[in-house]
């Protein structure tokens, strides 16, 4: 299912919903363009947002593009640790929604 061959079909998406899909595009360029972030923790960023939502496409792209910024490999390593933190932190306080209150 998850192949980076599907992505080809971007093109199809753009063919049928070509405003939507370029204002996407243009959204996507401007919120990953170095600012008062700079590009390389954005990606680290995005890296750690793909990891939670496990994203296949996401975590291949952002992951050679954090390299390509300068990341390392401590950092990527590091952001997987922080998407794990998030997520089990996630569901230590949702659970508090199970729980009576005593």
């Amino acid at each position: 299912m998850y192949d980076m061959k599907n992505l080809r079909k971007l093109k199809s998406l753009e063919a049928n919903a070509p405003e939507a899909i370029k204002a996407f595009w243009a959204f996507d360029k401007a919120a990953m363009a170095a600012g008062a972030i700079p590009g390389k923790y954005k990606e680290l960023m995005a890296l750690a947002v793909a990891f939670t939502t496990q994203c296949p496409y996401c975590i291949e792209i952002h992951s050679k593009r954090a390299r390509e910024a300068g990341a390392s490999e401590p950092e990527i390593a590091e952001s997987v640790a922080v998407a794990a933190a998030l997520r089990a932190g996630a569901a230590i306080t949702h659970g508090t929604h199970a729980l009576q209150d005593a």
